[in-house]
């Protein structure tokens, strides 16, 4: 992995909750263009750490760079963090979350377009016409008069993904973006974050789809109890896992079968 092709990396990351140790130090590099998946049981710190990425909670220790350049400056042995630069730093990290948390009160095209004038300072008609280009890449171009309460969730999805692209952000994280679907609705999502990973979008993804893990994913991480249990290829994690506690993991989604 060579430094030119680094987007995120993260070292030694802890977050601490009061007693409660939810990550235990995090080591991780994102190449550009992967699509890194996030596995693990509830309380694993999946969410945990997608949050500390994009600094929606602040890492109690640990370093985070974005395009090898440290976030924060190191005084005394402590990370210091600046609101302004954690609010541009959040601008090249897109996120969307299990809920969509749209607007209800604006049109899909308003909410698409609204960061992109109050954060980013965009013109508007420029910020529209992002907005419909992104609108169209996840095919909701005809929904954009719409308001979110006669979307499907699916589609409120695609939305808030459209969203997040259309601040042109060097780093996707999706947060179990399809546990609040109807089964019908998400392969409609996973369609459209695979679309996104065949178009070289850099992402990192927590999700308990493990199909979508094995056909998409360029590496899989296995989180337990904090830590990074195992990770590899998704073809060798997956068919060959080589702990008890990932075997375990994948003989829980008794549903799941791996292509032969």
């Amino acid at each position: 992995m060579t430094a030119a092709s680094e987007i995120l990396r993260i070292e030694g990351l802890h977050k601490t909750f009061g007693n409660l140790d939810v990550l235990q130090g995090i080591d991780l590099r994102v190449t550009a263009g992967e699509t890194v998946v996030v596995l693990g049981s509830s309380g694993s710190g999946k969410s945990t750490l997608l949050r500390c990425v994009n600094f929606m909670e602040t890492p109690t220790r640990g370093k985070v760079y974005l395009h090898g350049n440290l976030v924060g400056t190191e005084q005394d042995g402590r990370m210091h963090y600046r609101e302004s630069e954690l609010c541009r730093l959040r601008t090249r990290i897109g996120m969307v979350f299990q809920h969509f948390n749209l607007f209800p009160h604006m049109t899909v095209l308003q909410n698409v377009k609204e960061g992109q004038v109050t954060v980013l300072k965009r013109d508007k008609s420029e910020a529209e016409a992002k907005a419909m280009a992104q609108l169209e890449r996840v095919g909701l171009a005809e929904k954009a008069s719409e308001y979110p309460a006669r979307l499907s969730g699916g589609q409120k999805q695609r939305v808030a993904i459209a969203r997040a692209l259309a601040m042109d952000p060097d780093v996707m994280l999706f947060d179990e973006v399809t546990s609040a679907l109807d089964p019908e609705l998400v392969g409609e999502v996973l369609k459209t974050i695979r679309q996104l990973a065949e178009e070289g979008m850099t992402m990192l993804v927590v999700t308990h789809e493990l199909g979508f893990a094995y056909h998409v994913a360029n590496r899989v991480l296995f989180l337990n109890e904090g830590r990074v249990h195992e990770q590899g290829e998704p073809h060798v994690i997956l068919k060959s896992p080589a702990t008890r506690r990932m075997r375990e993991f994948l003989d829980g989604h008794s549903l799941f079968k791996l292509p032969d």
